[in-house]
């Protein structure tokens, strides 16, 4: 049964005294307060009521023959547990009316008492029990909000012991009419990487918040399908900083991933039947521009040599969407190794001096401080450093210089690439890692490029769980820093 406090009606309250004199007295006073009062002689008839309806308040005499009123008050937190009690204390010494607050009893009134201590010690009741009433409305609109997400939703305890489960976490987990809550977050998870997250989560460091996210399958189970899921875990803290539990959030990304391997899959095939013919009709023209085909014209040697570079262009593009393919199937950094960057820089900087100093572009690498090996696919390297001091010289006019150094910071280890070169706009500094965006100004008009290789570069980085950022000013230059995580997590 609910409390009438919040439904505009009058307060219920019951009055279990033995005698005749307090019981009238009290209801007048509290009728004249405007509440709905009732009467009980014993605590056996005081039992009976509260077994047949539901009080606001209680005022229980605590000295009572038969049923004393420590018996009804044990009851009525038996039975109705959210209505407060008020034992009234006559003979009582002060132990029993503390007793009476240790098991339950919300405040006491000692007789005799006047109308103005009544009125005072029920108007407080009443107003912690609307404060009960509006915690427990907003706890229901809540929990029917949150049974009404599309996303799953569960929290723990800092037990690990479940507190609240949707239904659509349930269903994502494979769970169907099962009462989970209380139960530990093993005994229904059967996921390890889940599981983990939330161990971790429970772990964390008062000093430390951070909201762990992966990306974990659900096995076929039951007929029901394969699930991709997005997994978001975050502690909850109390008011001292500690963890009180944690917080799981589940988003089905299967369709969305099915897509996207869709995508890639296509992607991947059309690149790879167009390379073989574009490589075929490259051959073809070169073997005309060398004259086994017979005489060419300066004429007819000038359209072909364009033709071929439009087609080594289509070519290099071709092979840059299937590196995109291969790194959004997880190819590229999937296998990682311990890598020392130092002497991979080093051999970037020998591998691309002969073209910079083709340029006329100065390129040298800073003094390195002591590196810590990271964990990384080394393809993947190669192909992030390879594109980015590539751009530098492609976009950095004679005398120009570019300078390569690294450092760690925290957790990663960060290396810059900085260019004094024609810089980029900011209006295009959001762009540039948006495939096939390339940044078209007085300076870059007649550099060909295919607009992929900042975007590869970026997939490549966030596939290591790193990041990039770049600055960049026109007529100054760019520095881009690659962020890359030094355990690899």
């Amino acid at each position: 049964m609910s409390s009438c406090v919040d439904k505009g009606e009058r307060p219920r309250i019951l009055v279990v005294d033995d005698e005749t004199r307090i019981r009238e007295a009290c209801r007048m006073v509290l009728e004249e307060m405007g509440n709905d009062v009732v009467l009980a002689a014993d605590g056996e008839q005081g039992l009976t009521l509260i077994r047949e309806r539901h009080f606001d308040i209680i005022l229980v005499d605590l000295m009572m023959p038969v049923l004393s009123g420590f018996d009804v008050l044990s009851e009525v937190r038996f039975q109705h547990p959210d209505t407060v009690v008020i034992v009234i204390t006559g003979y009582a010494t002060v132990e029993h009316s503390v007793e009476a607050m240790k098991r339950g009893a919300f405040d006491f009134i000692p007789k005799p008492f006047t109308p103005d201590q009544l009125r005072g010690v029920v108007a407080k009741s009443l107003k912690y029990t609307r404060a009960l009433q509006d915690i427990a409305d907003s706890r229901s609109r809540l929990r029917v909000m949150v049974n009404r997400l599309m996303d799953g939703v569960m929290t723990t305890d800092s037990e690990g012991r479940i507190v609240l489960a949707n239904p659509a976490f349930l269903h994502m987990i494979g769970l169907y009419g099962e009462e989970v809550v209380g139960r530990r977050v093993e005994e229904v998870i059967f996921e390890e990487k889940m599981r983990r997250m939330i161990d971790e989560a429970l772990a964390m460091p008062p000093d430390t918040f951070t909201e762990l996210v992966q990306e974990t399958g659900i096995e076929e189970r039951d007929g029901q399908p394969e699930r991709i899921l997005g997994v978001r875990c975050a502690p909850f803290r109390g008011r001292s900083g500690a963890n009180i539990g944690t917080i799981t959030v589940l988003h089905d990304i299967t369709a969305s991933k099915k897509i996207e391997r869709m995508k890639s899959d296509f992607v991947s095939m059309v690149s790879h039947e167009i390379r073989g013919p574009m490589n075929s009709l490259l051959m073809q023209i070169q073997v005309i521009l060398d004259g086994l085909a017979g005489e060419v014209t300066d004429k007819q040697r000038e359209i072909l040599e364009r033709a071929s570079g439009k087609i080594k262009n289509l070519t290099s593009m071709v092979s840059e969407l299937l590196d995109l393919a291969r790194i959004e199937a997880g190819l590229i950094a999937g296998e990682r190794e311990e890598m020392d960057i130092r002497r991979l820089l080093e051999e970037q900087v020998a591998f691309h001096l002969p073209a910079a100093t083709a340029a006329g572009i100065g390129m040298r690498l800073e003094v390195l401080p002591a590196l810590p090996k990271i964990p990384a696919n080394p393809q993947g390297m190669e192909e992030v450093f390879t594109n980015l001091i590539t751009n530098a010289i492609k976009y950095s006019p004679p005398d120009s210089t570019i300078t390569l150094s690294a450092a760690t910071e925290g957790e990663y280890l960060a290396v810059t690439v900085r260019d004094t070169g024609f810089g980029i706009p900011e209006e295009d500094l959001e762009e540039i890692f948006t495939r096939f965006y390339r940044v078209k100004d007085s300076n870059t008009r007649e550099i060909h490029g295919t607009g992929l290789g900042l975007a590869i570069v970026k997939s490549i980085v966030n596939a290591h769980h790193g990041s990039i950022k770049v600055e960049s000013k026109p007529g100054q230059g760019s520095a881009f820093t690659v962020s890359l995580p030094i355990n690899g997590s």
